[in-house]
């Protein structure tokens, strides 16, 4: 506790100076952080790999893209964002000029999940630095070697009094609350993001909570099944379904799961390898978390099954390797055990559905999803499920990629989180939105100064009424 409260003192003392930097000093020191993972590849691909035994290909894809992709944009636009912008001044105040300016909102806290270690520890920073915040950052101990790495590879770019990586459990992350962050980020489940709303309540520290959920993929009677099942199957088994956008379960109309459950056994085969021990074998399918995680998963299965469901593939599982295979379940229920809380496995169950009414029902009654998938090539159908559905950002024919596009907000709403980022949304969201409005020597407001005669109510009334 006191490492922590001497780094957030000198981040403290520090912070006036960082948020007045210039934009080349924000994008030089993003480029040097670009250039260093690059750099620090192979370290990373290793880290990852200790931790998940995750293809580098897989690695490259999922974190190192993405967050090489956030850093390039920025740099490109990070210019025109800071810059203040002109707002339209309403005809009561004309005389007068308003402007936007954004300002750092000084120290960030951001506490990182495991799933995706690097990209979600590093986006936030990028964002973070980008709206010239210092930061304060813990890394889950449940990836150990990616931590460590983290931790290592930032202080050697940043001074601590700017950017600084804290070890620790649970309780380290505990003490971190308690300070008067300006921000909090964080990102994990439900329950730990409700903890964080109580603390960050005790200093007023506005946060953004990026949660998850159970985000439905629904597949229509138009829909191109083969398609489907590739783009489904990757969505949901990338990072082996520890994916907080990933989908959760499949609404299927009835008369395509016949074809479906085809396409996916072919999908899966080509992919993964013919038999189970191939499967096992595959240098593409990483590994769950922890043994925790697994036997979480292991009881989810095992209560769906006793709910009638049944193994349409996969189900089979390696204590020792951590190794839970992909799975499709069908004959689930909408009132399965299995339908109740977000997966975050490899697991899929599919559910049929008969009429989009029953979709929007299914949907509709259970908190909003961080994400939702529509497979259909009717025009009609998208719109409806559009329209009756709410969640944190959609694909149409396709899973998760919205990630991927920068100039898309990402975010939750309601139980899968609040605020977003990625792009300007960050910037803006790591920001603060400063209102200043000058007043030049034209002064309309003066007709409306005390004290209120006739002439000054009838011209309250006719501004009221015509420039409101």
């Amino acid at each position: 506790m006191d490492d922590i409260r001497r780094i957030f003192e000198k981040q403290k003392a520090n912070r006036w100076h960082v948020s007045q930097t210039s934009a080349s000093e924000r994008i030089a020191k993003l480029k040097k952080l670009g250039e260093a993972i690059w750099a620090k590849r192979g370290e990373i691909h290793k880290a990852i790999h200790d931790d998940f035994r995750k293809n580098p290909g897989e690695t490259d894809l999922t974190e190192i893209y993405p967050t090489l992709s956030e850093i390039n944009h920025t740099v490109k636009h990070l210019r025109r964002w800071m810059k203040p912008h002109r707002v339209k001044t309403p005809m009561v105040m004309f005389g007068t000029k308003s402007v936007v300016r954004y300002e750092a909102k000084g120290i960030v806290l951001i506490l990182s999940p495991w799933n995706y270690p690097f990209q979600l520890f590093m986006v936030p920073l990028i964002t973070a630095i980008s709206a010239g915040n210092c930061v304060m950052a813990k890394a889950s101990t449940k990836v150990p070697h990616t931590a460590e790495f983290l931790k290592k590879f930032i202080s050697e770019l940043f001074d601590e009094n700017e950017a600084a990586v804290v070890g620790g459990d649970h309780t380290v992350a505990d003490a971190l609350l308690e300070l008067p962050f300006d921000h909090i980020f964080f990102t994990g489940s439900i329950p730990i993001g409700k903890k964080v709303m109580k603390y960050a309540a005790e200093n007023l520290a506005p946060v953004t909570l990026e949660l998850g959920g159970k985000s439905p993929v629904i597949v229509d009677e138009t829909a191109d099944i083969q398609k489907a099942a590739e783009r489904i199957l990757w969505g949901k088994f990338i990072n082996a379904g520890q994916t907080c956008v990933a989908p959760d379960y499949l609404l299927i109309h009835e008369s395509r799961e016949k074809e479906f459950l085809e396409k996916a056994g072919e999908v899966l085969q080509k992919r993964y390898g013919q038999s189970d021990s191939d499967q096992e074998k595959s240098e593409g399918f990483c590994r769950i978390v922890s043994e925790g995680h697994l036997r979480g998963l292991k009881k989810i299965l095992d209560e769906a099954v006793q709910a009638g469901a049944k193994i349409a593939f996969g189900g089979k599982m390696n204590g020792n390797g951590r190794y839970l295979s992909p799975t499709l379940l069908t004959g689930v229920k909408d009132t399965s055990p299995i339908m109740k809380e977000e997966i975050f496995g490899p697991i899929l169950p599919l559910v049929t559905f008969t009429s989009l009414g029953e979709v929007f029902e299914s949907i509709q009654s259970r908190d909003k999803p961080l994400a939702l998938y529509i497979f259909s090539r009717s025009g009609k159908n998208i719109e409806a499920i559009l329209k009756n559905t709410t969640s944190g950002g959609t694909c149409i024919n396709s899973t998760v990629i919205h990630l991927g596009n920068t100039n898309l907000p990402f975010g939750g709403v309601g139980a899968s989180g609040m605020g977003n980022y990625h792009g300007f949304y960050g910037f803006r969201n790591l920001s603060h939105e400063r209102a200043v409005l000058r007043q030049g020597p034209i002064d309309m407001l003066k007709y409306f100064y005390p004290p209120y005669t006739k002439k000054v109510k009838k011209m309250i009334e006719l501004a009221t009424k015509y420039l409101g």
